[in-house]
């Protein structure tokens, strides 16, 4: 599709309006300097990312357009690409947790292990505290826990108080740092201590979500390329420097749906990197075996703090536009869509490290690239993309000699 062809698909396909259409092709019309100095500090403008639609996906019966936001050449395509092979199985199925998230409390200067049970003896009076800061984000249990000041700095044994948090809908990112600070007054006159740190915990482990999809051996290439799979993904659970870039083509499709979604992306790759290092070593997030007839079977599982209403969500029009297009109902909808997308993008990834190799597609979309900064317009851009390509020399200098070609042909 050309971009009229695209824009009049979602227009269709989510119901657009006019001014939603208008968005999608003038972004920075409807984002005002002061709605961005009132988001950041000492704002001076905007910086543009190219959004685009993941396509083909089907999640637990129902379809999704999926937005993304990214500068990396064929992060879109290759999501799109494992979603169609997908589809021919059933699609990904997935499911989610409860919203629960954990808000912590560290107090110094406390007496070991009276100082936990005089907290826990506390607990209704200081659910009462954390909830009177919040109407929709709830506070539904308090947990202690003792830890050693392993790095001697003087705090002695360290009591950490934790507030078990149900989100709802929101990433509850605030509201649980404002329950933290709300109880702490309490918690030192409960335990005669000191509070030092009191933040929220972006390792959101009671906030799993999972997906898993078949891959059918012939929409792969054979049997023999879905043990050319398990062979990168074997590499990949071994070896930590192997470990890193397989979960960075990971997060190259679940970041670009959070920046499409106005989400923490910082918060959600912190929690991931630390959940594939949960049992001591560094692996693979993703789980890739065979299946019974020789399938290829993906999984993917891990803590995804997301949500629909609060920050961005209600603010910035482009994030708006984003989630309508997904048309998720909740929380637990959106982080299934991101476990979707993290398992579609590292199927297009080892795929394509069993076969072709990583930079066919990679450097079409490069030499692309090339031909526009080097002022290569309309179908001259593919003209000299696919001549760099063939020729083998993809840089600035050879671009702009096969555009004076062109130019001097007509």
């Amino acid at each position: 599709m050309d971009k009229d062809e695209r824009l009049l698909f979602l227009r269709n396909e989510a119901n657009l309006s006019e001014s939603q259409i208008e968005l999608l092709t003038n972004p920075s019309s409807s984002i005002s300097f002061d709605m961005i100095n009132g988001m950041i500090e000492n704002a001076v403008g905007i910086i543009s990312m190219p959004l685009g639609i993941a396509t083909d996906f089907l999640i637990n019966g129902k379809e999704y357009i999926i937005p993304m936001a990214t500068e990396e050449p064929s992060v879109i395509a290759a999501c799109s690409k494992a979603a169609k092979i997908a589809r021919n199985s059933g699609g990904f199925k997935a499911n989610a947790d409860e919203a629960i998230m954990i808000g912590q409390v560290q107090l110094v200067s406390v007496i070991f292990p009276d100082s936990g049970l005089k907290v826990l003896s506390n607990k209704e009076r200081l659910l009462s505290l954390a909830n009177s800061t919040s109407r929709s984000v709830i506070a539904t249990d308090i947990k202690v826990k003792w830890l050693d000041d392993l790095i001697n700095s003087g705090a002695g044994k360290m009591l950490i108080v934790e507030i078990i948090v149900n989100t709802s809908d929101a990433m509850g990112a605030n509201a649980i740092n404002s329950m933290c600070e709300a109880i702490s007054p309490a918690l030192e006159q409960i335990t005669d201590g000191k509070a030092v740190v009191r933040v929220l915990s972006n390792y959101a482990t009671r906030r799993l979500v999972r997906s898993n999809a078949v891959f059918h051996k012939e929409d792969l290439g054979g049997e023999n390329i879905v043990d050319r799979i398990l062979y990168s993904y074997s590499f990949a659970y071994s070896d930590v420097y192997r470990a890193v870039t397989h979960n960075k083509g990971i997060m190259n499709g679940i970041d670009a749906l959070a920046i499409a979604t106005g989400q923490d992306f910082r918060a959600i790759e912190a929690a991931a990197h630390a959940y594939a290092s949960r049992d001591g070593t560094y692996r693979s997030m993703t789980r890739w075996s065979k299946t019974s007839n020789g399938d290829l079977l993906g999984e993917l599982e891990l803590p995804i703090a997301v949500g629909i209403v609060g920050g961005v969500t209600n603010v910035h029009p482009m994030v708006m536009l984003a989630l309508k297009l997904l048309r998720v109902e909740s929380s637990a909808d959106l982080a299934m869509v991101f476990s979707a997308v993290g398992l579609a993008q590292n199927l297009s990834a080892i795929l394509a490290l069993a076969t072709v190799g990583i930079q066919k597609g990679h450097m079409r979309l490069h030499a692309r690239n090339i031909a526009i900064s080097a002022g290569a317009l309309g179908n001259q851009i593919d003209l000299v993309a696919d001549k760099m390509i063939r020729e083998g020399k993809i840089s600035t200098s050879r671009a702009k000699e096969i555009i004076i070609s062109i130019i001097d042909q007509r």
